[in-house]
């Protein structure tokens, strides 16, 4: 063997021997099981402009729902009743709920104008506004169930529904928004998962 080539060889050797012991010694993900949601390959900005994927919401339990930003009638009702179920957990409880709210409208929907929605309807501060990529909303609504069309005015008919994921991103509840005031059932479901998730 080339006698230049030996060192560059032990280098190599080295590394990949650091580089999987390092491997051996992270802890392993949990596989998702069978049913969850996350097995979704979708990209999501934030807010604040930080990127992340549909996957990432994982490890605790996650309230989500679909809306956009430019909706009077149904979205803010949505947003009030998710405030609403949040503040009727235990105090422990509330900041360990994951709240997603996620934009069907990404192309007007800029993580500025999803900000102006968090300050304007004042939501919790570890709530997530989403913008997926537009390639992306037609999956995270089908995953979801949530029907939605786009009118010529530029409103969108979707179903307003607040979905209970558990850590994994399986479907654990639904509830479908008629008011600013939770479903009694379904906030009972909120704090069975939080009290699991424990």
């Amino acid at each position: 063997m080339n006698t230049a080539i030996r060192p560059l060889l032990l280098g190599l050797a080295l590394a990949l021997g650091s580089a999987a012991a390092h491997a051996a010694d992270a802890p392993a993900t949990p596989a998702l099981p069978g049913e969850s949601l996350y097995h979704l390959r979708a990209g999501l900005t934030d807010q604040q402009e930080r990127t992340l994927a549909w996957s990432d919401l994982q490890g605790r339990p996650q309230l989500v729902s679909m809306f956009y930003a430019n909706c009077h009638l149904m979205c803010p009702l949505i947003l009030e009743n998710a405030k609403a179920v949040q503040k009727q957990l235990p105090a422990p409880q509330r900041d360990g709920l994951g709240v997603a709210m996620i934009t069907l409208d990404p192309a007007r929907d800029t993580p500025a104008a999803l900000a102006e929605v968090a300050t304007r309807h004042r939501t919790p501060d570890g709530w997530r506004y989403l913008r997926p990529a537009a390639d992306d909303v037609r999956a995270l609504a089908s995953v979801l169930d949530v029907r939605y069309r786009f009118r010529e005015d530029g409103s969108i008919n979707h179903t307003s529904v607040l979905v209970l994921l558990d850590p994994q991103g399986r479907v654990l509840a639904r509830s479908e928004v008629v008011a600013a005031a939770p479903d009694p059932a379904f906030v009972a479901q909120v704090r069975a998962a939080m009290a699991a998730a424990d």
